[in-house]
């Protein structure tokens, strides 16, 4: 069922909240098997994280998704999505977004993305 994996995404963020200053999140279930869950995830040093989920259970797959961390000053510092451009990457669809630079990624899960975080966080 959608509603214990977006218990799952909940229980995750929590599992940080010794980095984590404050979050909110909202979701739709669209069916028992699929559902979109989107938050705003505010860190101890001012940075945030925006992500956005759809999310099929019985495919075992998000559809479409993007985490999207930025700095206190709304600079990128990463974000990883499925979007479908970016066609010469060998991860295709799946892709991370540097500064400067594409690199190829597998689709990220939020424990991922948010120890990516908190190993920024923690080096401050």
């Amino acid at each position: 069922m959608i509603f214990k994996y977006f218990d799952k995404v909940k229980n995750n963020i929590e599992n940080y909240s010794h980095i984590i200053e404050n979050y909110q999140l909202n979701e739709k279930a669209y069916s028992e098997e699929r559902g979109f869950i989107e938050g705003e995830v505010t860190f101890a040093d001012d940075s945030r994280l925006d992500f956005a989920e759809v999310k099929d259970i019985e495919l075992n797959q998000k559809i479409k998704y993007h985490y999207h961390y930025v700095d206190t000053n709304n600079n990128l510092i990463f974000r990883y999505d499925n979007a479908k451009h970016h066609k010469d990457i060998k991860s295709f669809p799946h892709h991370k977004h540097l500064l400067n630079t594409i690199e190829e990624s597998s689709e990220p899960e939020i424990t991922t993305v948010l120890t990516e975080i908190e190993n920024i966080v923690l080096k401050k």
